[in-house]
């Protein structure tokens, strides 16, 4: 058994070290570069705020999509404009002025979008592209194709746009995207990648990280068995192996083996390896939760009068977004720095910081019907709802305190937390999802809220950690390497006396 996982870690470990180099190299760079991205910040960031005129009356443009899920009055290319996503996810986008359907985004609507993205800057059209590597994410595909065009700003920026509506997606910086190369792009082997849903590129990775898995759990063993814990060997070293390289994979391997499993481990779990990380059960019913659609309730205020009340309270609107909590129409208003204001009541309306617990608590009913349900408020980071900086892979994803948690006492521990800032549910796990958490996000990233708090000295830690795994994997490429050139020589010199 023992010869068995030599052979093992020998010949997986030929296979495997240099994409393990590959990956502790790139997760360096991902520490402190992210794969192109576009945050709410930063496209909330460049829009005017919203003027006061007669825009068209909302209930005109939700009569043209009867299975709007998503009605929001912004702007694009400094023109105001309704976005409207149905049921299905497709996006379309209104004149905001007349209420009439844009029938998609042509290459002038796309650079008249990037000039007020990044004012003063030169922009050059490049075209349309389905995707490439750079837009592999699934959230880009109601808006595919996609307009490329390239700013000559100090950054050469380059940026995709929508082809349904002509917002902006992706900024892409030069100086990221060059990083990006030996980083997120890298580390989740995109070359191979084809398309936003493929499934021979996502088992690829799986079966690629579980025999990396295997190579380290098996070099763990390995390197246990040939220490002397008691005595030492000829040499008066407790390692057996008198060659340097060797002796050195060893030490190395035994001093990071803990990190180096749970990190390719953790690698293995991001892959949610035959969905066993999938919601199970009922879940949280949101469009109870909403209580309505859109097409059956939308506040009836109007836009400019809207906005009125928002100035007047010392708030200007770059966007208002139509919700419905618990069958009671409501407004989202963001400015530029992502800040929100509610806009409640048919009748005059009135401007709020968040809904009421009173309200949020009765809506809660519906997410599970019949079940018990506790609740409390916090004002600080949990293990699963917290922040993380842009470079973070969910970097993106907006997280505001306080946030209302609640406990559901179903067969699957359904957890929901609700950002009263918006009325919106924006976390929901079960107990499948939450060990998922910690199989994945906590090994790879090492993301509780205390270590995040630490700054630098977290990523201290992480690029001395990734500088072992490298390390190892790199002894491990070399030893390999020379096998194979011992082995085709030994071969080579066979052949030869044969003839």
């Amino acid at each position: 058994m023992k010869r068995f996982c030599y052979q093992l870690h020998r010949w997986t470990g030929i296979a495997g070290c240099l994409l393990m180099a590959l990956w502790f190299i790139s997760g360096m760079v991902m520490l402190f570069v992210g794969y192109p991205k576009l945050t709410p910040w930063e496209r909330l960031a460049t829009k005017p705020a919203l003027p006061l005129f007669a825009f068209a009356d909302p209930a005109q443009v939700l009569r043209q999509s009867a299975s709007a899920s998503e009605l929001v009055l912004t702007s694009n290319g400094g023109a105001p404009v309704y976005r409207v996503r149905d049921a299905s996810g497709q996006v379309t986008a209104f004149d905001a002025a007349t209420g009439q359907r844009q029938e998609g985004a042509d290459a002038a609507t796309a650079l008249a979008a990037a000039r007020a993205f990044l004012p003063g800057a030169a922009a050059h059209y490049q075209g349309l592209v389905r995707e490439d590597r750079w837009t592999h994410a699934r959230a880009l595909d109601p808006h595919r194709p996609l307009h490329v065009v390239q700013m000559d700003d100090a950054q050469h920026t380059l940026l995709y746009l929508s082809s349904r509506t002509g917002e902006v997606l992706i900024d892409a910086p030069r100086t990221q995207r060059l990083w990006n190369f030996v980083g997120a792009w890298l580390h989740w082997v995109y070359p191979l990648r084809d398309r936003s849903h493929d499934p021979v590129w996502s088992w690829t990775v799986i079966i690629a990280s579980f025999a990396a898995t295997i190579t380290a759990l098996s070099g763990t063993l390995v390197g246990v068995w040939r220490w002397r814990f008691q005595g030492r060997y000829k040499s008066g070293s407790r390692s057996p192996y008198r060659e340097t390289l060797m002796r050195w994979h060893h030490l190395v391997g035994l001093a990071f083996a803990a990190i180096v499993c749970t990190w390719i481990f953790s690698g293995l779990m991001s892959m949610n390896p035959l969905r066993i990380f999938d919601a199970n059960g009922a879940r949280p019913d949101q469009a109870a939760w909403r209580g309505a659609t859109l097409a059956q309730a939308h506040l009836s205020l109007a836009p400019q009068k809207a906005l009125q009340l928002l100035s007047g309270a010392g708030f200007q609107a770059v966007e208002l977004d139509w919700r419905v909590l618990d069958g009671r129409p409501y407004l989202i208003a963001r400015d530029a720095r992502a800040r929100t204001r509610l806009v409640v009541g048919e009748a005059g309306g009135q401007v709020r910081e968040r809904w009421d617990e009173a309200s949020l608590l009765q809506a809660a009913t519906h997410l599970m019907p019949g079940v018990a349900m506790q609740y409390q408020w916090l004002h600080a980071w949990d293990a699963y709802y917290y922040g993380r900086e842009a470079e973070a892979m969910m970097g993106a994803a907006e997280r505001r305190l306080p946030v209302l948690q609640l406990r559901f006492d179903d067969a699957h521990a359904n957890w929901v937390y609700i950002d009263p800032a918006t009325g919106e549910v924006v976390l929901a796990m079960d107990s499948t999802q939450r060990v998922g958490r910690w199989l994945f996000s906590f090994l790879h990233s090492w993301d509780l809220p205390p270590m995040l708090r630490s700054g630098p000295w977290r990523e201290a830690v992480l690029v001395l950690l990734s500088l072992g795994g490298l390390a190892l994997s790199a002894t491990g490429v070399v030893i390999g390497y020379r096998r194979l050139r011992m082995m085709v020589g030994r071969r080579a010199g066979r052949r030869a006396a044969a003839n």
